[in-house]
């Protein structure tokens, strides 16, 4: 049999839908030698790099658009929905350029993190299209109101086209899909020695006394920094370059690094809601502090999530930017439930894979 080939296709919004399906496909790399994989989304290469250390193919396209946004909880809905109707407008030119390259390269199965017209391409190439994902695009734009309903019932029709769906913890219903598999907690996991991050970056404070402030691809402009000065007995890790420079605030510049890889070192993940964060502190047992996020329907679903699963504090915004960040001197809530949460998604996602080529 000639080598068995994958094309992925990446949902471009933020860097979290990037980082959970490269973890995915560094797995499958590392279980299935003689796989090829084609990663196909405009998120920079060197942050695939960062999960995947074998060769795949980078093919730069974008054929959905996320959120339209200014930094991670700003968004621009009249630009998003613009975005999305120049998507469907452009529907049969994107599936005919992507069918050719589909069937240049012989691509046996299509896995999509998860935008909508991916499946339409699988359905046009013949071959079957599996979504990886804990929400769909439509649920999230249906939730915006009426003017969105015309591409939420456009995208609902893509996905219907999918063969599975491979779903995530922390997931909605995804009612558009017919044939449904759950599967364990997907991420990355830390590369470096901890005392080797130590020494490098001068990280002397005990864990309880360590914070990771980190929020996604697109940062915060917002994060209000002066409250450190009130915490000089803490050290406070980021990788935003734009911060101030602080006494008590180390900035990871090094690209080589990730925030993951210091998530070990720290006693509390400090983010907004995000899956690929949250699932990677809660794969590693670290406590995460969030905030609530009314317009964006995936959080709540989120932050039910790690209350569930994970040592959490819960915040409002007000609390989070205006307030005095007096939460650090409380610990954090106990998780709800006392039975774990399965962990392995990387591995059930990679043997699916095997299996089907097997």
């Amino acid at each position: 049999m000639s080598r068995p080939i994958i094309y992925i296709a990446i949902t471009n919004h933020g860097f979290g839908h990037t980082t959970r399906t490269a973890s995915i496909a560094a797995t499958i790399q590392k279980l299935y030698p003689d796989v090829l994989l084609i990663l196909t989304t405009t998120a920079p290469r060197w942050l695939l790099e960062l999960y995947i250390e074998g060769d795949f193919i980078y093919r730069p396209r974008s054929f959905d658009i996320g959120v339209v946004q200014a930094d991670s909880l700003t968004m621009d809905k009249a630009a998003t929905l613009e975005k999305l109707q120049e998507i469907k407008a452009k529907q049969r030119s994107l599936v005919t350029s992507e069918v050719n390259f589909i069937r240049q390269n012989r691509v046996n199965l299509i896995l999509a993190d998860i935008p909508p017209i991916v499946a339409v391409f699988a359905k046009n190439a013949g071959i079957p299209c599996w979504a990886i994902s804990n929400f769909s695009w439509d649920f999230i734009y249906r939730d915006w109101g009426a003017e969105f309903s015309d591409v939420s019932d456009w995208m609902s029709e893509c996905y219907s086209q999918c063969d599975r769906l491979l779903r995530l913890p922390f997931h909605e219903p995804m009612s558009a899909f017919s044939n449904i598999s759950d599967f364990g907690l997907t991420g990355g996991s830390p590369r470096y020695p901890l005392d080797e991050l130590q020494a490098t970056w001068q990280i002397t404070t005990p864990v309880e006394k360590t914070a990771l402030l980190t929020f996604g691809g697109l940062g915060l402009q917002q994060i209000p920094y002066d409250n450190l000065s009130k915490f000089p007995d803490w050290q406070f890790l980021s990788f935003d370059t734009s911060a101030p420079n602080l006494p008590n605030l180390i900035k990871i510049a090094d690209r080589k690094y990730r925030p993951l890889d210091f998530m070990p070192l720290c006693g509390r993940v400090v983010s907004k809601p995000g899956y690929s964060t949250f699932a990677e502190a809660v794969r590693l047992n670290v406590p995460i502090v969030t905030m609530t996020r009314d317009d964006f329907a995936e959080a709540a679903l989120l932050i039910e999530g790690i209350t569930n699963y994970s040592q959490h504090q819960i915040l409002t915004p007000a609390e989070f930017f205006q307030g005095d960040w007096e939460f650090l001197q409380r610990s954090p809530q106990l998780p709800h439930k006392a039975e774990s949460i399965a962990k392995n998604g990387n591995e059930e996602v990679a043997q699916a894979v095997i299996n089907y080529f097997q």
